[in-house]
């Protein structure tokens, strides 16, 4: 029987995702669970897990393709509830399994217990209308197929033709990246196909004549910058980034922004720094500023849990956490992005170390897990690294706070009645002025500092 796969909601309410590389092609058998497609959500890179065990008989979406929830991407053949395999399946067993459990939930699915990778057919892409596959019982006719790797469309057309443009999928999500029509490009590559390099050298020529149009263009033939490349460039705004920008744009415009600044001398917190990574208990753990700051936030959360606090408008509530999901700010290529540590308050410091290690090193990966990017209760930010005294750091929506650690420097500062070379931190906090009071959050900083400044003080705190 044909089984048609929909996208699911990857994430909490998300609308979208992009479809980054299929796993799999037309003609492929596949198991139950067998990773299918690697998808881009709003916040992060998912697998996308198969929820039938089958053959592959259509991929409606190709790779660079931002599909709205709830479309179909996927048709499939499987066993009927019989359990007999489905026409062209080359593993017998594996289709079988339908039937037997119904399809998983993406990420949440039940094991096979087939073991041994199917076999697989060409990888080809065949396009294919949604309705097509539930019209009727049988598979709709194939179109013209094109390679997801790098074979060029089957379809050979000189521009304004009619015909579809010949050319491979990277150079096909080039075109769209750069807003070009590839009906409107020469091919110079062999057959008529068209490369990299013809996109490209239509869109700066394209650059040009608008900037000559505009009067924009200086003396000389040529509009483009000094280094000979194109005078803009143009990049969609999807994924992590448009997910930023509007949690962004909604934190500064519904929670009121208020700023507060500590500059702190952590001599004491580094020389304890160095001890730890000397000690054996920590051996092979990286332990950082950024940990300690995690810990002295932890405590001095304890004494100051105003500032561990969302603000409910529907029900007109303010909710107090009695955990503490640690936001962790982590750059990334595709943008920034939060993952908390879940239930960080009860960890150890060396605990703690290896989970805020592991979350920013997924996360630069680009396979932080949605579950990972939501309920965070606080979160900090270390904008020291990139040699930044301080910030004004905005919210993640729903938070009351968030810390920023600025860079660690030798300073001369006051010290036992006398100026001494020393190690100084400035910390930057952020809160929601509807949450919490200027006492509140002058508090917490101040309990901040104390810990960092001298880490001997938590026995006083605890």
């Amino acid at each position: 029987m044909i089984k048609e796969f929909r996208l699911p909601d990857l994430g909490e309410g998300l609308t979208e995702s992009e479809i980054l590389s299929w796993k799999v092609g037309v003609g492929d058998t596949v198991t139950l669970n067998q990773v299918i497609a690697e998808v881009e959500t709003a916040k992060a890179v998912v697998e996308l897990p198969s929820p039938f065990a089958g053959v592959i008989k259509a991929l409606h979406e190709e790779p660079g393709t931002v599909v709205e929830v709830g479309k179909p991407i996927v048709t499939f053949e499987v066993a009927d509830d019989g359990g007999s395999a489905p026409s062209g399946a080359e593993g017998g067993d594996a289709a079988g399994a339908i039937g037997k459990r119904e399809p998983n939930l993406v990420g949440y699915g039940a094991v096979v217990e087939s073991s041994g990778r199917p076999a697989r057919r060409p990888r080809n892409f065949t396009a294919v209308a949604p309705s097509a596959a539930t019209a009727s019982a049988a598979p709709a006719p194939a179109a013209a197929p094109a390679s997801v790797d790098s074979t060029p469309d089957s379809a050979v057309a000189p521009a304004g033709s009619g015909e579809r443009p010949r050319s491979t999928p990277p150079v096909r999500k080039l075109a769209k990246d750069l807003g070009v029509d590839l009906a409107d490009v020469t091919a110079t590559g062999p057959d008529r196909l068209i490369t990299r390099e013809d996109v490209q050298a239509y869109a700066d020529g394209a650059q040009d004549a608008r900037t000559q149009g505009t009067g924009q263009q200086g003396t000389g033939a040529t509009a483009g910058s000094a280094s000979g490349g194109p005078r803009e460039v143009r990049t969609p705004i999807k994924g992590v980034r448009k997910f930023t920008a509007a949690a962004m744009v909604q934190s500064a415009f519904t929670a009121p922004h208020a700023t507060e600044f500590l500059t702190v001398d952590v001599t004491p917190a580094m020389e304890l720094l160095a001890k730890l990574k000397a000690s054996r208990e920590f051996q092979g753990c990286r332990v950082t500023p950024m940990t300690l700051a995690a810990k002295a936030v932890l405590i001095a959360l304890k004494r100051n849990p105003s500032l561990n606090s969302r603000w409910d408008e529907a029900s007109q509530e303010i909710v107090t956490f009695n955990y503490v999901n640690l936001g962790i700010a982590a750059a990334t290529p595709r943008g920034l992005t939060v993952p908390n540590v879940k239930d960080a308050d009860r960890l150890s410091l060396r605990d703690l170390a290896g989970a805020i290690t592991e979350l920013t090193e997924t996360a630069r990966a680009g396979k932080t897990a949605p579950a990972d990017l939501s309920g965070g209760t606080i979160s900090i930010t270390n904008i020291g690294v990139f040699g930044i005294d301080a910030g004004t750091p905005i919210l993640n929506p729903g938070e009351a706070a968030i810390l920023a650690l600025g860079a660690v420097r030798n300073m001369p500062w006051e010290y036992q009645g006398e100026v001494a070379l020393r190690q100084v931190l400035t910390l930057s906090l952020s809160f929601d002025h509807r949450l919490v009071d200027g006492e509140q959050a002058s508090r917490f900083l101040a309990d901040v500092g104390a810990i960092m400044a001298e880490p001997g003080m938590v026995l006083t705190m605890v």
